[in-house]
């Protein structure tokens, strides 16, 4: 059976309202969280950026979720901070917490002043401080010397089980590349026939443990205003790298993000007023192979969402017999990102 989880967008809510929110989705029944990890927005509209490690604390505190959060190692943190972060986490709530490393966007890493490396720079970098934190993990003395510098680390309050270590990822390649070092697979919702190539690139090359996919959404009463939502609020998040890696501001994806079409929305969000087509979206997703689904609607508001999809939503895709909601098996029709990885996860 599918978990079904719920994504918690700091660059949308303000931290307070967020763990609110959080909570209600654990009342309601979701049976997991995650969270991105951002200083800046992807719109000025979007209005917010709380510090994720903070809030996960106390959400993990007050509910009873398995959360991750998608962060990126490197450059506004050092390797040896996420390590000493995940660990306490991963220490005071034994089986409940992973993260997922990835190679960042210029957008959060810029406030260093350190240039913004290549690509093919920031994922090399992203393997040195994964080697780094597990290491850390496993509560050894660290020095290293390379595209990160560490002296003589340890950290002292090691958990007993180290955190999974999720490799973010919206394309072929990096699945693959990923299938290396990774406790498992997280990406966002894309076409189905290369959500299937990611899949198969991950697991044909030794990828283990479990498949995580984050589901953009937008659902109203009516079917105006879940397009509404969509265009207001993730607008910005429609395009294809390497813009989404490399402009540096909200206001930079504000203008670029400015006369975005419905139909590039649609692309990237799955809108419907029509609970039983997201059922249908989310149930062929989970046929592809992914173990657990992680929603996350674009909406400020997350109220109503939450009620209504615990309600209406999660019951039918938890239907033991395969096949929720009564659907005739078929190739599924699944509203697509065309590329863009809106978190944290680079492709």
């Amino acid at each position: 059976m599918v978990t079904v989880g719920f994504h918690a967008s700091h660059e949308q809510i303000s931290p307070g309202q967020l763990l609110k929110d959080v909570q209600h989705a654990g009342r309601a029944g979701f049976d997991a969280a995650m969270c991105s990890d951002h200083i800046e927005p992807w719109s000025e509209r979007q209005g917010h950026a709380g510090f994720a490690w903070s809030w996960l604390g106390a959400a993990l505190a007050t509910t009873s979720l398995r959360f991750g959060v998608v962060t990126a190692p490197g450059q506004r943190y050092h390797p040896a901070i996420i390590a000493h972060a995940s660990a306490t986490l991963a220490s005071m709530f034994p089986g409940r917490f992973w993260l997922a490393p990835g190679s960042g966007e210029n957008m959060n890493e810029h406030i260093t002043g350190d240039a913004w490396p290549a690509k093919d720079i920031r994922q090399r970098r992203l393997e040195e401080c994964v080697d780094v934190i597990r290491r850390l993990h496993r509560g050894g003395e660290v020095t290293h010397r390379g595209l990160v510098t560490v002296e003589q680390a340890r950290i002292w309050d090691v958990p007993n089980t180290p955190p999974p270590l999720i490799a973010p990822a919206v394309s072929v390649e990096t699945a693959r590349r990923a299938a290396t070092w990774a406790d498992g697979l997280v990406t966002i919702n894309q076409p189905a026939p290369k959500l299937r190539d990611m899949l198969a690139a991950y697991r044909d090359n030794g990828g283990k443990g479990k498949t995580v996919l984050q589901v953009h959404l937008s659902w109203a009463g009516t079917e105006k205003d879940a397009v509404a939502i969509a265009m207001d609020q993730w607008r910005t998040n429609t395009f294809a790298p390497p813009i989404p890696w490399d402009l540096p501001t909200a206001g930079h994806f504000d203008t670029v993000g400015a006369h975005v079409p419905e139909e590039q929305v649609r692309s990237a969000v799955n809108v419907s007023a029509n609970l039983q087509q997201h059922v249908e979206w989310l149930a062929g997703y989970a046929d592809l192979g992914f173990d657990e689904l992680y929603l996350h609607f674009v909406g400020q508001e997350q109220a109503a969402f939450i009620d209504a999809f615990a309600a209406e939503v999660l019951p039918q895709l938890r239907t033991p017999s395969g096949n929720p909601g009564g659907r005739t098996p078929a190739e599924p029709e699944l509203a697509a990102a065309a590329a863009n990885p809106a978190s944290d996860a680079s492709a």
